[in-house]
């Protein structure tokens, strides 16, 4: 039989890295903690039409919106569009003006001389306001969007008329600037206001104040930009952070479609970066598509969820525009609000202002010491599955010298932002793989007795799987102690691999597995060695039902793939959807499928077949699927954005559910196996 040491300089070393992760850790989450304000807000043009469809006064439904929790308003640029409906201002065609002409229609001396002066052209557009601030504001508008060029101002009577130059429809869509009265009657209202300009063509620093200007007096909480660029994209960004700074304005940026980083904007890392990442916030609104098949309870619940597990801190809630079964329109909203910040309340968020991380990067020397577990963790794996490194313990000594030189000294210097994407891509793989090799390494040294009682290795498989859980999590430590910072807690930066950790650590399972066991001969105490056995799968004889069983097998490794990461390539099923939200309701975090279904149930049926002497080849597949579920608590914590403690608090559940799931399993094949016993007896 092999044996294999396992040498105390890397178990020392991969302690005192773990030791650095832990404190990285805590400091996370104090960090984690202090942001959980979140924003309640609301389209201010979502509350006006909620007003309009219910015949109420929108003073009443901003006083209710009030009441029920929303606390900002967003403001959009106006469109000619609105205005041609509010009444403030009047875009017209100079077809319509000079047919009203020649149709005798055109009764007022002075647009009739207008026209026959030859100033009103048919192709043209003509604005006119009777308000004199709406004027002023969208006359400043037009000749920063159009220029000179393609605007030109005329005097009827005492009034100005503004021609521009455009085609009517495009006209009545584009943006003409923040609306300061709907800011300033926000404001008056209550609430906050979250302003989203967008930028102008060849924007330049005085368009950028320009905007700014219109904020002069206003309480606002955020800016969220609108369209794909940022204001001040790509020239002016600078005066567009020296602006939001000067105001102390937070950034909010909206997560993408994907749920996963944000919709891209350009300039928005700049800014981003310019105003500092402590000031910046997660914005995320339900689509408005999908908003309509969410019952109130639903959308609430994904609220919690978001609110919870992507760190957003700006929930941009949408007006349902069914009324809810004998409730009206007015009724249904205001208790989407009012439940919406309740369900907030009773998960211990407070409603007020975004909340934002601290500006947060860990002591280089902490991160060193981690990267050194790391290089300890890589060499210890060499060490495990090489034997003849094994036995040359200067060569492992000098081995890890050489690796934590190397993943060190770029941290240490000030650098290292690919070293720390490796270390974490490392831990994610590594760690899991050695929690299942001491598992192997101690069922070699202690084997059950062969008629030991289901119940006694039923406690055993449970005792096991719990400490080597822990010893998986130990690379969840790790993997947080290498990336943290208020980047990846953001999501402007994204751990990347995630569907590798569900593959290589099998792979590398499988090869320390083979170094100690061999998988045809029926004998769970030697082996031929990794090439040895693979030469014998490559030369033995495949029958078709042997084929269809290893193409089901990869096809089901495929779907495991597929369905992993951030965003995922195959569509949930609808009774898997039931089942989550289901454990969702049971459980602080939802366990992960692949670890309570998948992982833990084989880890013990792994257990009780070494006991009873299955056959090694049927072991070795448990074992393989009993690494899913120990890689799928590391990868939990790959998300970033997603609090430690809840990641946590998910790797321990999925154990508990896992380990009931697996007991019952190993319950109902012993009884069976009983049961079979029983009959061969008979017969």
């Amino acid at each position: 039989m092999k044996k294999f040491h396992y040498h105390p300089l890397l178990l020392a070393a991969i302690l005192i890295g773990f030791v650095a992760s832990l404190v990285i850790g805590m400091e996370r989450h104090a960090v984690e903690e202090d942001t959980r304000t979140v924003e309640l807000a609301i389209d201010y043009e979502g509350l006006l039409e909620l007003a309009a469809r219910e015949g109420l006064p929108p003073e009443d439904v901003l006083a209710r919106a009030k009441q029920a929790g929303i606390t900002s308003l967003a403001v959009y640029e106006t469109t000619f569009e609105k205005f041609n409906k509010n009444g403030k201002a009047n875009a017209l065609k100079g077809a319509d003006i000079l047919a009203a002409y020649h149709t005798g229609m055109l009764n007022d001396p002075l647009w009739r001389a207008l026209v026959e002066e030859g100033k009103v052209v048919g192709t043209e557009i003509y604005v006119v306001s009777h308000d004199p601030v709406t004027y002023a504001e969208l006359k400043e508008d037009l000749f920063r969007r159009f220029g000179a060029a393609r605007v030109t101002v005329h005097t009827v009577g005492t009034d100005e008329v503004i021609a521009v130059k455009d085609h009517y429809e495009a006209f009545e869509k584009r943006n003409i600037g923040l609306p300061s009265d709907e800011m300033r009657a926000v404001n008056a209202a209550g609430f906050d206001v979250i302003a989203r300009p967008s930028n102008y063509h060849n924007c330049t620093p005085d368009d950028v104040h320009a905007v700014f200007a219109r904020m002069d007096g206003i309480a606002v909480s955020a800016i969220v930009f609108s369209g794909q660029e940022t204001l001040g994209a790509p020239k002016a960004l600078q005066t567009t952070i020296d602006e939001m700074n000067a105001r102390r304005l937070p950034l909010g940026l909206i997560e993408d479609v994907t749920q996963l980083q944000f919709y891209k904007q350009q300039g928005m890392d700049e800014i981003a970066a310019g105003v500092g990442y402590d000031d910046v916030a997660r914005l995320y609104a339900i689509p408005k598509d999908e908003l309509k098949k969410l019952k109130i309870d639903a959308a609430v619940e994904r609220w919690v969820t978001t609110d919870e597990e992507r760190n957003i801190r700006i929930n941009l809630l949408r007006i349902y525009d069914e009324p809810a079964p004998n409730m009206s329109l007015i009724e249904t909203n205001m208790k989407y609000f009012a439940d919406t910040r309740a369900a907030l309340e009773s998960h211990g968020f407070k409603i007020g202002r975004a909340g934002t991380f601290a500006s947060y990067e860990p002591s280089r020397i902490l991160r060193a010491l981690v990267m050194m577990g790391v290089a300890a963790a890589g060499v210890l794996y060499l060490s495990l599955v090489i034997p003849a490194l094994n036995r040359r313990r200067k060569a492992v000594v000098l081995f890890f010298a050489v690796a934590a030189l190397i993943t060190m000294m770029p941290i240490l210097i000030g650098a290292g932002s690919k070293v720390r994407i490796v270390a974490a891509l490392a831990s994610a793989n590594l760690f899991p793989t050695l929690a299942i090799v001491a598992l192997l390494d101690l069922l070699r040294g202690r084997r059950f007795p062969k008629n030991t009682p289901t119940w006694r290795i039923l406690v055993a498989g449970l005792l096991l799987l719990g400490i080597t859980s822990a010893l998986s999590m130990i690379g969840a430590a790790y993997l947080s102690g290498a990336l943290t910072d208020t980047r990846y807690l953001l999501e402007f930066d994204i751990f990347r691999g995630i569907k590798l950790t569900f593959v290589l650590p099998m792979i590398l399972v499988a090869v320390a597995f083979m170094q100690r066991f061999d998988i045809f001969d029926g004998q769970f105490d030697a082996s031929a060695g990794v090439l040895g056995q693979l030469r014998e799968i490559m030369a033995t004889p495949v029958r078709v039902g042997s084929l269809l069983g290893g193409l089901v097998l990869l096809g089901a490794l495929v779907v495991l793939v597929l369905r992993s990461g951030h965003t995922s390539g195959m569509p949930v099923p609808g009774i898997e959807l039931k089942m989550r939200a289901a454990l969702e309701q049971l459980f602080y975090a939802r366990p992960r499928t692949k670890e309570f279904l998948i992982g833990h149930p084989a880890f013990l049926l792994a257990l009780y077949g070494a006991a009873r002497r299955w056959r090694t080849w049927i072991i070795f597949g448990l074992v393989l699927a009993a690494t899913i579920g120990q890689g799928s608590m590391v990868e939990t914590f790959a998300h970033m954005r997603t609090p430690i403690e809840m990641s946590l608090v998910r790797g321990i559940g999925g154990v508990f559910l896992g380990g009931a799931i697996g007991a019952l399993l190993v319950a109902l094949v012993a009884a069976w196996n009983h049961l079979l016993e029983r009959v061969r007896k008979a017969v």
